[in-house]
């Protein structure tokens, strides 16, 4: 849908001026993970603003990271409490500022129609729309019967998801019925897919911490030791080759190393090494299967050094992106469906995500029917990241429209 034709029709309640001024205003606002609070404090205004009644809710991690953030949450509230209450979620921090912008990363600025910055499609984009949708079912006449809840979360780009992981742990997601995330859909799908498009699950991971142990000795007579970066490196190539599993909606799962450190000892045999193996799963595969798997390999090697598998620490159990699947018949696939072809005039694809992030924390953990529906663009997480503007204007339509439809 253009932008001439969303203005044209008065049914959709989304100023497209608005969103888009709303959007750049957003991205000019640097927050790189752990480094939100500007542009929550600006979330929280924009929604005090227009009496929409945010809170802060906090985040806390002083074990690892030693974070502390906020969330900004706000509620709407329906006539009927057995009605389902749909969240939405969208997250505010970016990956940390790339170096290789030709200018300014947090310009925001628009031509040919792309909307230009980091964060601007990942996904600040996203925010803009539920945003704006939050506002447009305030302002609508029509009565909702159930509650709408607003989640602008922190650290979705950071290590463990602080922002979405604390939601759940908080109970915050407990009387929720089912999820929209506004992450971009089509550039991360496990296929080529044009929006608007719903994604409908997402492969999980595991983080293999994988440390290795041989024998030191001079690097003039390697003979004389083990060398722990030999082993591993030899770990590493054969992980790959895992028998991984299948889903008929996920597809397959991967196996890819990212990292391997054996110190800087300038000649003697590395005695030490530490591998960082990343596992995307699909349904059906346990952290124990993964774990077992790795082991298997180890033992088929039969290496000198001694391995030991763990996985990544994290600051509590529990934090871990599971898969998961949202059947296409759940009434919110449906709504949205909906709502698709009453504001662009189109089905909408239906896909799935190849990797992970918030809404796995949602879809799995919380066990909420999940779908991903968010503006497309290019370049994320690197220099020249941008948003399709008018894409951002139609999710907000469409979330309006849905979030109507469900929940009238």
């Amino acid at each position: 849908m253009t932008e001439s034709e969303t203005k044209a029709d008065p049914a959709f309640d989304i100023d497209p001026d608005e969103t888009i001024d709303l959007l750049q205003r957003m991205v000019r606002i640097p927050s790189p993970y752990f480094e939100e609070h500007d542009l929550a404090e600006f979330v929280y205004e924009w929604l005090d603003d227009r009496n929409l009644d945010p809170e802060y809710h906090h985040v806390s991690e002083p074990e690892i990271t030693e974070y502390e953030g906020d969330n900004v949450i706000a509620r709407l509230e329906g006539s009927d409490p057995d009605a389902p209450t749909l969240l939405l979620n969208a997250h505010m921090d970016t990956v940390k500022l790339v170096e290789d912008w030709d200018e300014d990363p947090c310009s925001g600025r628009i031509e040919d129609g792309k909307l230009y910055g980091q964060g601007a499609c990942d996904m600040k984009g996203g925010l803009a729309a539920v945003m704006k949708a939050f506002e447009a079912l305030a302002e609508r006449e029509t009565d909702l019967r159930g509650d709408v809840l607003l989640t602008a979360v922190v650290d979705e780009e950071g290590p463990y998801g602080l922002g979405t992981d604390r939601l759940v742990r908080d109970g915050l997601t407990d009387d929720c019925d089912a999820a929209i995330v506004t992450e971009p859909g089509p550039v991360l799908a496990q296929e080529d897919l044009d929006n608007p498009a719903l994604l409908l699950g997402a492969r999980g991971r595991y983080l293999y911490d994988v440390t290795v142990k041989g024998k030191a000795a001079h690097g003039s007579q390697p003979h004389e030791g083990v060398s722990a970066l030999v082993d591993a490196g030899r770990l590493a190539e054969a992980l790959t080759e895992i028998e991984v599993g299948s889903h008929e909606k996920l597809g397959d799962g991967s196996v890819c190393p990212l990292m391997l450190n054996s110190g800087s000892q300038t000649l003697s045999v590395p005695e030490r090494a530490r591998l960082m193996v990343d596992r995307h799963v699909v349904i059906g595969e346990s952290q124990e299967d993964v774990r077992r798997d790795a082991e298997a390999v180890v033992a088929d090697l039969d290496l000198e050094s001694e391995v030991e598998i763990s996985f990544r620490e994290a600051p509590v159990p529990g934090i871990e992106y599971g898969p998961y699947v949202t059947d296409e018949d759940h009434e919110l696939v449906g709504a949205l469906q909906v709502a698709t072809r009453d504001v662009a005039g189109v089905e909408p694809a239906i896909g799935y995500f190849a990797s992970v992030g918030d809404f796995n924390y949602l879809g799995d953990r919380a066990d909420l029917p999940t779908v991903i529906l968010g503006p497309d663009g290019e370049n994320i997480h690197g220099a020249g990241e941008f948003v399709y503007a008018d894409e951002v204007v139609e999710i907000a339509e469409i979330v309006t429209e849905a979030a109507t439809e469900l929940l009238s």
